[in-house]
């Protein structure tokens, strides 16, 4: 079989070689130059670490990484001026491409400032740790502008592999190495669903190619409609334990309880809306069938049990987990609306959310202190006295956690109402409306723990340092800006949902379409 596939293989090459351009152009690179970027200082990273001694390393690593980050966020704005398709259309820049890129890069340069501390006071070795990171992220990257399947894969495995060791860093932790081991066992088998989907979609439509697929199954011409729709189902299977939606959530509150801090405020961001980029593209762009029910059912199970499951926790980061899982519900509800409707919400839901989940983690990430020692809600007991300031930023993310007015969580959770309203998805709106009451309960719960409960005298609460200080300011003006001034973003949430419906690839083809209800 290998000899007959290497014949095919090379009988086929001219032909292929003359259909094609032999070699990529100059904007195939500049299309891709985020990427390029975060390799290149990721592998700067792993060629300095060996030169520095234990003590200077997290500095100089984490500025290296810093750096890096604000190179590939400056050369996303350079490719958004190259809007097309690259790599034989294998990757497309768009506004919604732009979007995803923007966002998964400063989620990660937030997260490296949160590390600097974190790193010292857990004394964790810093090269292979921001090294990872960055790889990490050239894959979400690389999934949020893919519109191959196969591509998609690749990309999908340079994120997985990268956040199975990190959430395994705290090496001398039993449950660190367990939630790496959990995540990994549990991902391989969902990675497996999704290339199996994948390869069903190959034999259902005769492409991998998001384009060829939409063109088979709009036109009605496809051999195996069954195979579509099992193929559409596994795919979602792999993506849906990405973002934790049920049911394959299971593994999130191990995970996210043993892996470190900064972390999990990366993965609880980043992974999911590079996953969810991946979904929209798959259910809208593509228009996989069968998509309505398999959402509508997914996204009342996951925000239900994710708001239940949080109601008995008393370790914070469980609890964060479990409403990470229901804000992935409330996610979906978007993906059961109109198309362009629901792309619009879904992408200001996942900014919003970005800004205020990695901004609590953050603040988790500081309490903690040393070994991870108070991670219990009763540890925040009495914070408002021992740290004003830290209590009442807290105060402010999990506010916008449960969608109180100024802050981004409440837009988001209002477009996403919006978009099911006008799509007559009433009951899953309804279910979202009673989940969100349930969910301000144990978010004011950490409220009344920090205000009206006497400190621990035990607990000591350190200074906030530079470094985690000014990851928390970006997140709070983040929560803010999309709370006062949500206009911007949802314009070109807008403009990038009408081009990844419409396959346009101009910088602003439509403004305001979610407000026009288009």
């Amino acid at each position: 079989m290998p000899i007959i596939m290497t014949s095919i293989f090379w009988q086929s090459l001219p032909v292929a070689l003359a259909q094609t351009q032999v070699l990529p152009q100059f904007a195939d690179y500049i299309r891709i130059l985020p990427e390029l970027v975060l390799s290149v200082f990721g592998m700067l990273i792993m060629v300095v670490d060996p030169l520095l001694d234990e003590e200077n390393s997290p500095q100089v690593l984490g500025g290296i990484a810093l750096v890096g980050t604000l190179a590939a966020l400056a050369s996303t704005f350079w490719m958004a001026q190259y809007p097309g398709t690259a790599f034989w259309n294998m990757v497309r820049v768009e506004g919604f491409s732009v979007f995803f890129h923007v966002l998964i890069i400063a989620i990660v340069a937030v997260a490296i400032l949160s590390s600097f501390e974190y790193l010292r006071v857990q004394r964790i070795r810093a090269g292979e740790y921001y090294g990872l990171i960055l790889f990490g992220a050239v894959g979400m990257c690389l999934m949020s502008s893919a519109i191959e399947l196969v591509l998609i894969f690749i990309a999908l495995e340079i994120s997985s592999i990268s956040t199975y060791v990190l959430a395994g860093f705290r090496r001398r932790e039993a449950a660190s190495s367990e939630a790496s081991l959990k995540y990994f066992l549990l991902g391989s088998f969902a990675t497996a669903f999704f290339l199996y989907g994948v390869a069903l979609m190959f034999g259902a439509t005769g492409s991998t190619n998001i384009d060829a697929i939409k063109q088979a199954l709009t036109s009605g011409n496809v051999p195996a409609p069954v195979l579509a729709y099992v193929a559409t189902a596994l795919m979602f299977v792999g993506l849906g334990f990405k973002v934790a939606s049920a049911p394959f959530q299971l593994w999130t509150p191990d995970v996210y309880e043993g892996a470190p801090a900064p972390v999990v405020g990366l993965m609880s961001t980043g992974p999911k809306a590079a996953a969810f980029a991946v979904l929209l593209r798959v259910l809208f762009q593509a228009n996989a069938p069968g998509r309505f029910w398999l959402i509508w059912i997914s996204a009342a199970l996951t925000m239900t049990l994710g708001n239940i499951g949080a109601l008995v926790q008393d370790n914070i980061k469980r609890l964060l987990a479990y409403s990470s899982i229901a804000h992935a519900g409330y996610i979906l509800v978007a993906f059961a609306a109109l198309p362009e409707l629901g792309t619009s919400a879904v992408l200001f839901y996942v900014a919003a959310y970005a800004a205020m989940n990695v901004g609590a983690f953050v603040i988790v990430s500081h309490v903690a202190a040393a070994g991870e020692r108070y991670v219990s809600v009763e540890d925040y007991a009495g914070l408002g006295r021992k740290s004003p300031v830290l209590a009442a930023t807290f105060t402010f993310f999990l506010m916008s956690l449960i969608g109180i007015p100024i802050t981004g969580g409440f837009f988001a959770k209002f477009y996403v109402l919006t978009a099911a309203l006008k799509s007559n998805v009433v009951l899953l709106a309804v279910i979202l409306v009673l989940n969100s009451a349930i969910g301000a309960y144990y978010y004011l719960r950490i409220v009344v723990m920090m205000y009206m409960r006497e400190p621990r005298g035990e607990i000591a609460i350190s200074p906030v340092t530079a470094a985690p200080g000014l990851a928390v300011a970006i997140c709070v003006l983040a929560t803010l800006f999309l709370g006062v001034w949500p206009g911007y973003v949802l314009d070109y949430a807008g403009s990038s949902a009408h081009q990844l419906m419409n396959d346009t690839a101009s910088p602003m083809a439509s403004s305001r379409s979610f407000a026009a209800g288009r």
